[in-house]
C-alpha cells in the first residue's frame, strides 16, 4: 500500500511575524522561517510548502513582479510550494474594517485585491499549485456588538465586494475563525455571515486552536456548546462538541489549519487574545491532534471531504527559542504526517 501524499504538508510562516514586534520579541526572517521549515524531516518525509503571510518583513503586499518572483524562487530553491496566503486587511497595515466607514471597507477590499493579484502570480510562476486566501473582518466582537444585525450586514457587504474581486484573479476566500474577530467570534455568528455573503468564492477557515474556543463560548457565550460544569477529562462529550461543531462548519471549510491548544486564550506584541497555539507535544494539550482533525477532514458516514489539498501548521506566539530548535518542527511535522496518515489519499503525480 502506497503512502498518501495529500493533503500536502504545508508549515505557516507568520508565526515569525504574529505577537512580534517593538513590545514582544523581534520577528523572524522568512528566509529563517523557510529553512526552518525546509531542513525539518521524520523518517524521511518533509514538509511539501508553507503558507505565506503579505506583511513586512516577510512580503509586501506592494510587492512589484521582481518581488513576487523573488519569493517564488526562494520556495522553489528550497523544493516547497506555496499554499494558502494572508490579506493584510487590518486598518494599521493599509486595510480597514470590514464594518467601517466607506472608506475603510474599500481600504479592505483594495488590500484583497493587491492579495489576490499576488496569488495569481505566483500560480503562474508555478510555485503555488492549491491554497487561498485568507481574510478576517478587521473588527473586535465588542464593536460588533454595538449593532450586531447593522454590523453583519455591513461585514457581508464587504466580504461580497472582496469575493467579486477575487473572483476576477480565480480565487477564493476563506474567513478566519478565530474569536478575536467581530462577526466571526461565534460559530453561529460564523454561518450568518458566510450566509449573508452569499457567494460561491467564500468559505471558512479552520484552525484547530481557535475553533476549540468556539466550544467554550468565549466571546460569545450564548453560542456555548460544551455544558458550563465541563471538565477536560470528559472525552465522550468534548467529541460530541466537536461533532455538532464540525458537522455545521465542515461544508463550509475551505483551508485547515492543524493545532493545538490548552484550552486557554492568549495574545502577545498587538495581537488580540484568541486560541492558545500549543507545541505539538505540549503535555497540557487538550486535542488528540490526529483523531480530531478526522471530524474536520472526513464527512459524517466517514469519507474524506477532500475540500483542499494541503492543510498548514499553525504555531503562532510561541517564543523565539522554540521556535529556533529544529526539534520544534519536527515534532511538528510528526503530528501532521500522522493526520495525513489517517485522513489523507495517494495520487499519482
Amino acid at each position: 500500500m502506497q503512502e498518501n501524499n495529500y493533503p500536502k504538508l504545508h508549515n505557516a510562516s507568520w508565526p515569525g511575524v504574529v505577537g512580534k514586534g517593538a513590545d514582544s520579541e523581534p520577528a523572524i526572517s522568512i528566509d529563517t522561517m523557510i529553512d526552518l521549515t525546509a531542513n525539518a524531516e521524520v523518517d524521511g518525509v518533509k514538509f511539501d510548502g508553507f503558507d505565506l503571510f503579505l506583511f513586512d518583513p516577510h512580503m509586501d503586499i506592494d510587492s512589484s513582479d521582481d518581488g513576487i518572483k523573488a519569493m517564488a524562487d526562494k520556495a522553489m530553491a528550497k523544493n516547497l510550494e506555496i499554499g494558502s496566503l494572508v490579506a493584510p486587511v487590518w486598518t494599521p497595515t493599509g486595510g480597514g474594517s470590514a464594518m467601517g466607514t466607506k472608506e475603510e471597507r474599500a481600504q479592505f477590499v483594495t488590500q484583497v485585491r493587491k492579495a489576490c493579484n499576488i496569488a495569481k502570480k505566483l500560480r503562474e510562476l508555478g510555485v503555488r499549485p492549491n491554497g487561498v486566501v485568507r481574510i478576517d473582518s478587521s473588527c473586535d466582537p465588542a464593536g460588533w456588538a454595538a449593532d450586531p444585525v447593522g454590523n453583519t450586514k455591513l461585514i457581508a457587504q464587504t466580504f461580497r465586494e472582496a469575493c467579486d474581486v477575487a473572483a476576477d484573479y480565480g480565487e477564493s476566500l476563506a474567513a478566519e475563525g478565530e474569536i478575536c474577530w467581530g462577526g466571526m467570534h461565534g460559530w453561529k455568528t460564523m454561518i450568518d455571515t458566510l450566509e449573508a455573503v452569499d457567494r460561491p468564492n467564500i468559505g471558512f477557515q479552520a484552525d484547530m486552536a481557535h475553533t476549540l474556543l468556539y466550544l467554550l463560548g468565549y466571546n460569545k457565550a450564548d453560542e456555548r456548546i460544551l455544558p458550563e460544569d465541563f471538565r477536560w477529562e470528559d472525552r465522550e462529550t468534548l467529541t460530541a462538541g466537536l461533532k455538532r461543531l464540525t458537522a455545521a462548519l465542515r461544508p463550509w471549510t475551505i483551508d485547515f489549519h492543524v493545532a493545538q491548544n490548552d484550552g486557554t486564550v492568549f495574545g502577545s506584541g498587538s495581537h488580540d487574545k484568541t486560541g492558545r497555539h500549543c507545541q505539538a507535544t505540549d503535555p497540557n494539550g487538550k486535542l488528540d491532534i490526529a483523531t480530531d482533525a478526522g471530524h474536520w477532514l472526513r464527512n459524517e458516514d466517514g469519507t474524506l471531504t477532500k475540500a483542499f489539498r494541503h492543510i498548514c501548521w499553525d504555531g503562532c506566539m510561541f517564543p523565539n527559542e522554540v521556535m529556533m530548535q529544529p526539534k520544534t518542527w519536527n515534532d511538528i511535522l510528526a503530528a501532521m504526517i500522522k493526520v495525513r496518515q489517517q485522513h489523507g489519499w495517494f495520487e499519482e503525480e
